[in-house]
């Protein structure tokens, strides 16, 4: 290997004219503006003419649409979220108490939010889930009580 020679050079034999892959002539130079189109520099004068765009006769600048507030108020008779229910069986069986406690803040957002239907199936979801994390412990308690008295 020859130690002139670089590996980002092509070998020296080599001539790009002779190859027939590359165009005879080069490429058109860049526009930002397609041929035909105005140029758009920010500093200049837009150019007027017979056929700008313009406001018709009677007619503003521009029209502006009034803004729409969605407000949400809270539920006047809120459902209930069962959160302490949830923070105790979460207190009694760690891991699957979470899945209670998840649901019964989401009850609570929803009631926030006014979303009654929403708020009821979350009110539902963490009461089964509750009642099912405390047979679980209770289970596990009359289990280990069982256990050690043997």
């Amino acid at each position: 290997m020859d130690p002139s020679q670089s590996f980002s050079h092509p070998p020296g034999a080599w001539n790009s004219s002779e190859d027939p892959a590359m165009p005879a002539t080069p490429p058109p130079a860049y526009e930002y503006n397609p041929p035909g189109y105005t140029p758009f520099l920010p500093n200049q004068p837009v150019p007027q003419g017979p056929y700008t765009q313009g406001p018709y006769s009677g007619q503003s600048d521009f029209a502006v649409q009034p803004a729409v507030f969605v407000t949400t108020a809270p539920l006047a008779s809120p459902v209930p979220d069962y959160l302490g229910y949830s923070i105790f069986t979460m207190l009694c069986c760690f891991p699957l108490g979470i899945v209670g406690l998840i649901y019964s803040c989401s009850t609570r957002k929803a009631n926030y939010s006014g979303q009654r239907e929403l708020a009821e199936r979350y009110s539902k979801t963490a009461l089964i889930v509750n009642y099912i994390i405390s047979g679980i412990a209770l289970v596990i308690i009359v289990i280990v009580i069982i256990v050690i008295a043997i």
